[in-house]
């Protein structure tokens, strides 16, 4: 294929994508708006007010970093699990493998529409934050590239999550019961400082911890972890899973029959 039909390609399923989450605004959008709304009220007004100063910021302002990332990080897997699943469902992907578009083309285009939204969620998160706290940015370019590598990242992770589900219920097994408790326990709500040195150290296994403090760093300058190690922990994933899609994009696992 010549760039410019690639670029076709890739700019056919990006826009079919953001179009399938912007017609259901209210589905796609709304709902973690008012949930990390919630989450400003109870755990930043209302438990923040105890717990007074983390990391030397008000605590308001230290778990706003963290609930952006959460919200980018299940907005882009959520996108790209769900709609790659109902296509396979559907059986209309089989249309798209079948044309000469890459496997690579095909994976970049899905993952541009999960981060579509995902960084759309964050946007919107980050603008009800500011109803609540002052944010200062501290440093722009590790913020903007965190976020966009982890909202890349876990894309991907959506794309291999359909992939592998057979059923419906198999694409929220792991938002569920994997990636759920792995924000809960990557520094959103606190610093791995408070934990004792055990634990410090289990912690440092979860990726999701290099994300929200890496993120962290940029906006606040503070950090449990060294942020250039955040980054090339979420490159170093990226990596991996990119190959693993293309692998099993190429076999047509849970596709061809």
């Amino acid at each position: 294929m010549t760039p410019q039909a690639l670029w076709t390609a890739f700019a056919t399923i990006v826009t079919r994508e953001v179009r399938r989450f912007t017609r259901i605004w209210p589905q796609t959008l709304l709902p973690p708006a008012v949930t990390m709304t919630l989450y400003f009220i109870i755990f930043g007004n209302l438990i923040g007010s105890r717990i007074g100063e983390m990391g030397g910021y008000d605590y308001m302002q230290f778990i706003v970093p963290g609930l952006i990332m959460m919200a980018v990080i299940t907005n882009s897997y959520s996108n790209v699990v769900s709609s790659f699943f109902s296509m396979k469902f559907q059986r209309s992907i089989e249309e798209l493998l079948v044309s000469p578009v890459p496997n690579w083309t095909i994976l970049g285009g899905y993952v541009a529409g999960g981060m579509a939204r995902g960084l759309s969620i964050g946007l919107i998160v980050t603008l009800l934050s500011l109803a609540f706290t002052r944010l200062s940015i501290h440093n722009l370019p590790m913020v903007v590239v965190t976020v966009i590598l982890t909202s890349a990242l876990f894309s991907v992770g959506g794309f291999i999550n359909a992939m592998l589900a057979t059923k419906f219920d198999d694409i929220s097994i792991v938002p569920t019961f994997v990636l759920t408790p792995l924000t809960y326990l990557g520094g959103v709500f606190y610093s791995i400082d408070l934990l004792p040195s055990f634990w410090q150290g289990v912690s440092m296994i979860n990726p999701i911890l290099y994300m929200v403090n890496g993120f962290r760093f940029g906006i606040l300058g503070v950090s449990d972890v060294n942020p250039f190690v955040s980054l090339g922990m979420i490159l170093i994933f990226i990596v991996l899973l990119s190959a693993v899609a293309l692998r099993l994009l190429a076999r047509g696992k849970g596709i061809r029959h």
